[in-house]
């Protein structure tokens, strides 16, 4: 296969993880809406281990680009929006887990107690820390488009 197509589809499969990334993150913020049921908070559970996924494979598409893509790992080892990009997508991450640690707690809460609700207060919490992923998360592209045009080489 050639160099260029190598390169377009490690692009494309980084992209598509990256809209899933964020279509993920987007149904959590649906979800969040309390008060929430034992139901809601199961499907909330699984979405979000889909969403750990999807983010997963934006990591690893991304560093198949960094190293096996056309531009190579000195085009972006070298440059500091690279590296404001990487630290955004961490610090997602960690923002990340307090939700994460929530919706555990809350489906360990309803086990066994279909009639348990979380509290629009509780989902509420929740949801701040959800739009605060999607806020981040939708900068990095704008580093990523930069970072294309040259900008910090």
């Amino acid at each position: 296969m050639s160099p260029r197509i190598t390169d377009a589809l490690l692009a494309y499969a980084h992209f598509i993880s990256i809209f899933a990334t964020f279509g993920m993150l987007c149904a959590e913020l649906v979800l969040c809406r309390g008060p929430l049921v034992a139901a809601q908070v199961r499907r909330l559970a699984r979405i979000d281990i889909a969403y750990f996924a999807c983010a997963m494979a934006v990591l690893a598409t991304g560093l198949l680009r960094l190293f096996f893509g056309a531009k190579g790992s000195g085009f972006y080892l070298h440059n500091p929006v690279f590296h404001a990009k990487l630290g955004l997508f961490l610090l997602v991450g960690l923002i990340s887990i307090p939700p994460t640690l929530r919706f555990i707690a809350w489906r360990k809460r309803m086990k066994g107690n279909e009639q348990a609700t979380v509290t629009a207060a509780e989902a509420r919490g929740a949801a701040r820390l959800v739009h605060l992923e999607l806020a981040l998360l939708a900068a990095i592209p704008l580093l990523a488009a930069l970072m294309a045009r040259g900008v910090g080489q």
